[in-house]
């Protein structure tokens, strides 16, 4: 079993740096298996990447809806983030409706379809990123945080919301898009210029209202976490990477299709060593 967390951790190192580094500051033992799900995270999110077309990329995903029913547990020892996961799932008494619905959500990754709404992307935000947090949280402080179980809803839209907002170029790539078509028409945008790669002042105006909205659920995770108990602080660590990662997305040159959203290594780490050293 060893073995098959060592390789969650490299996984997730390779998909998804920023929550590896965030979760470095995750205490042992409890660590192991927070990377565990996140890897399992990590690795659904990229089903779409992987697959030529929506039909492979449902079968992938049933194979996890199995594991969660139980029904492919026999296979499990041949994935070592399935032989983690479950390990984790059976030691903290994981909740698995959470993690149906975060493949649920995933589902809609592996088509073209428009996100409806507002409401319904920071749905969509709130059955992945979230999850993932309150998931987390459970594994560092139990079930029955109440505390930590509120913070996780805003914490995890914002910090997917944000990903989101950064990933305009390569979803519309992919000919894909998760702004929400109500704000779309309301701006007068055409989702066809999106795919094309087209600016426009009502694309911008779109982008600064989501990134308002995010802000607002930063400001009401900032009020709630200070409820949160100190061992269950890590599972929130990566959302101290939003407001920068906003900051470059408020310059007076920011391009959606041209401007890359990022920071260095160096100011990311500074940045959740900071933090985690506040709620310490």
């Amino acid at each position: 079993m060893d073995d098959a967390y060592t390789y969650c951790s490299d996984r997730l190192h390779e998909l998804d740096k920023e929550r590896f580094f965030a979760g470095l500051f995750t205490p042992e033992p409890a660590r192991r298996h927070v990377f565990a799900i996140l890897a399992f995270s990590a690795e659904i999110a990229r089903v779409r990447d992987v697959v030529s077309d929506p039909l492979p990329g449902e079968v992938r995903l049933q194979w996890w809806r199995d594991l969660m029913d139980g029904t492919a547990r026999g296979e499990c020892e041949a994935n070592p983030i399935a032989a983690a996961l479950t390990d984790t799932i059976a030691r903290f008494g994981l909740p698995l409706d959470m993690f149906h619905q975060l493949i649920e959500a995933r589902s809609f990754d592996l088509y073209d379809d428009p996100m409806p709404s507002l409401a319904d992307l920071e749905t969509y935000a709130r059955e992945t990123s979230s999850a993932l947090i309150r998931l987390s949280s459970i594994v560092l402080a139990g079930r029955d945080d109440v505390a930590a179980a509120a913070a996780a809803e805003p914490a995890g839209i914002a910090y997917g919301l944000t990903g989101l907002l950064r990933s305009v170029a390569f979803h519309a790539a992919r000919g894909q898009t998760y702004l929400p078509t109500d704000l779309l028409e309301a701006y007068g945008v055409d989702p066809a210029s999106i795919l094309a790669g087209k600016s426009s002042a009502g694309l911008n105006g779109v982008l600064a209202e989501l990134r308002a909205r995010t802000r607002a659920r930063l400001a009401e995770t900032r009020t709630l976490i200070a409820a949160v108990p100190k061992p269950a602080a890590p599972a929130f660590l990566a959302c101290a990477l939003v407001e920068p990662m906003l900051k470059l997305m408020d310059r007076a040159d920011y391009d959606p299709f041209r401007t890359v959203v990022d920071l260095p290594q160096w100011r990311k780490q500074l940045t959740l060593w900071w933090m985690a050293r506040r709620a310490r």
